[in-house]
């Protein structure tokens, strides 16, 4: 398996687990998703085992514009906040 999104909705939220190897190549379609949520949104990241530097970007700015990313793995989110600090 590549790269695949499992969607669910709870009132106003939605949650999109993400599953997989996650690279930038797929993130139009995870942009699309979240477009189209409405209401507040989650990135599950429980299920992801692969990322590149495109996706920390994207995670961090997700998260920066109030996004919550859920069981975030520790790779990722030392990760991100390696790039949050400047790539240091």
């Amino acid at each position: 398996m590549t790269f695949r999104i499992d969607e669910t909705r709870e009132r106003r939220r939605v949650s999109f687990r993400l599953i997989g190897r996650l690279r930038g190549e797929n993130l139009r379609e995870v942009g699309q998703q979240i477009a189209g949520g409405g209401g507040s949104v989650v990135l599950d990241l429980d299920d992801l085992t692969l990322v590149d530097l495109e996706v920390v970007r994207f995670l961090n700015d997700a998260e920066g514009a109030g996004i919550e990313l859920r069981n975030c793995p520790p790779f990722i989110r030392a990760w991100i906040d390696r790039e949050r600090d400047g790539g240091r």
